[in-house]
């Protein structure tokens, strides 16, 4: 029996123990008298607020569990018709998981040269699809449109671009809400963790069917500028040159720390079910919270100066506890439209992958043994039966958290970029790469840009090309990236056209 059909079934038995005791549970309505008395019998002095936002809340809560009581189609996790591909061998993942099977989905734009060489693969944001630009087959207009095409940043005139959503996404490709092939039923949180690496070495499978043994360039934001980088360092040769949009090497605590509250407030909804929650109303409530945490990171504060000021929605009315600023109205539509449109579950796994990212030599170097010992166990146990103990053994530290100091040596805070980081992009010192930051980026500051592009250097890299987008070019934050055609599209068509 495989390894990985012993492990799924013995999962899926404690899943179905968990998820049969999750019942809908009905809305319980807090029903307040217009007047509100004490014990003393005397009526308060003042009556209570409305709630409008959590009265729309319990609205769509209802409209869900009456979707799904009455067999109503899932939420659609999908953005178009994209293209598919299957691979049917297994992948090792870098913390010991294992995906018997795996499906990538991907759209392509431009024309593929006889000598396949003219081949860029985007790479995506934590929630991003493949449709980075409308296609013949699906017309919507795509989150990177107005980069993608004759002479733009990704000139498809020179240049056949691949995107791909990732692995442990929702819109196609393998992840949570897939159905694993062990029992039929969704993974969920049966699903194993992943890292940046994961989805590079699943991306380049997808290459492997398309026939193409090396990328013009590797060109990715956010997210994406840590999955350009990581696929340099996993296929140096593989990889032309290399564009890192308002990504880093390494996450740092600040970014963890967001997306570690977003992690939280998702999973404090009951809905979420511990992840199964498939079948049954989603955390809509946490996924919309989360989305609004986000948010906040993906500007900057002098854009919504600007934008919003302190201006109220309608200042004729009094204050409320529910929206009321028009930068709250802001906040709150942006996780009203986004609740439902990606998977709890990939949320938590992806921001997950980003958390755990670290191109250092020591964090690459206990991957690689890790991987070498689960490789060397697999070859040992193929054919046979698990019968060990498979469930996580995860549990709180006894002890409460105490302040660690770190030592930092005098005069040692600016010297440079850390020597294990520099010894991580080793592999990069012959790649021609452009970073690019924004300086009022506050999820990925541009301190972060800095320190890639200072490590490439001291690896070696004489290629380095860094731009850093000062608050005077633009102010749209982390959020550039998708807004700034002129100053980032720019760079990168010159970066990927002028030096050919």
């Amino acid at each position: 029996m495989h390894r990985v059909s012993a492990i799924s079934r013995t999962l899926s038995r404690q899943a179905r123990r968990v998820s049969s005791t999750s019942i809908p549970r009905p809305i319980q309505r807090a029903v307040l008298p217009p007047k509100v008395r004490h014990n003393s019998g005397n009526v308060s002095s003042n009556p209570p607020l409305a709630f409008p936002c959590l009265d729309a809340l319990e609205r769509r809560t209802e409209q869900l569990q009456t979707q799904f009581s009455s067999d109503g189609p899932e939420p659609s996790y999908t953005t178009g018709a994209h293209e598919t591909f299957t691979s049917k061998e297994p992948i090792l993942l870098d913390n010991g998981g294992v995906l018997q099977e795996f499906d990538i989905a991907y759209e392509t734009w431009g024309t593929l040269n006889a000598d396949r060489s003219n081949v860029i693969l985007l790479h995506t944001g934590l929630s991003a699809s493949s449709h980075a630009h409308s296609t013949p087959t699906n017309t919507r207009a795509g989150w990177w449109e107005k980069f993608i095409g004759p002479g733009c940043a990704l000139d498809t005139d020179k240049f056949f671009v691949i995107c791909t959503n990732v692995l442990g996404g929702c819109y196609g490709s393998t992840g949570p809400s897939s159905i694993d092939p062990a029992d039929g039923e969704p993974y969920a949180t049966r699903f194993p963790i992943i890292t940046v690496d994961d989805m590079v070495r699943a991306q380049f499978r997808l290459l492997d069917e398309l026939g193409i043994k090396k990328l013009y360039a590797s060109v990715g934001s956010s997210m994406g500028g840590m999955q350009s980088l990581a696929a340099g360092v996993l296929f140096p040769e593989r990889v032309g040159r290399i564009v890192s949009i308002s990504g880093c090497a390494r996450s740092h605590p600040y970014s963890i720390a967001m997306r570690y509250t977003q992690r939280q407030v998702l999973m404090a909804d009951p809905n979420w079910n511990r992840g199964f929650y498939y079948g049954q109303v989603p955390p809509h409530a946490g996924m919309k919270l989360a989305r609004q945490i986000a948010t906040v990171t993906y500007r900057s504060g002098p854009e919504w100066e600007q934008r919003f000021g302190r201006e109220r929605a309608d200042p004729s009315q009094p204050p409320a506890l529910c929206p009321d600023f028009l930068i709250e109205t802001y906040l709150d539509h942006a996780g009203e439209k986004w609740c439902l449109e990606y998977d709890a579950n990939s949320l938590l796994y992806v921001s997950k992958a980003m958390d755990l990212f670290d191109l250092g030599a020591q964090t690459r170097e206990k991957t690689t043994l890790k991987r070498a010992a689960m490789e060397e166990k697999l070859q040992k146990l193929e054919g046979q039966e698990i019968t060990e103990d498979v469930t996580c053994t995860l549990s709180l530290p006894e002890k409460k958290y105490e302040e660690k100091p770190r030592k930092v040596e005098a005069g040692k805070v600016h010297a440079g970029p850390p020597q294990d980081l520099v010894e991580g992009l080793a592999p990069l010192r012959n790649h021609p790469t452009l970073v690019l930051g924004v300086t009022s980026d506050i999820l990925f500051p541009a301190w972060q840009q800095r320190e890639v592009a200072d490590a490439l250097r001291a690896a070696g890299n004489r290629s380095v090309t860094h731009v850093e987008l000062g608050e005077d070019i633009s102010l749209f934050g982390h959020d550039s990236f998708l807004l700034d055609i002129k100053n980032i599209g720019g760079s990168v068509r010159r970066f990927l056209v002028d030096e050919e």
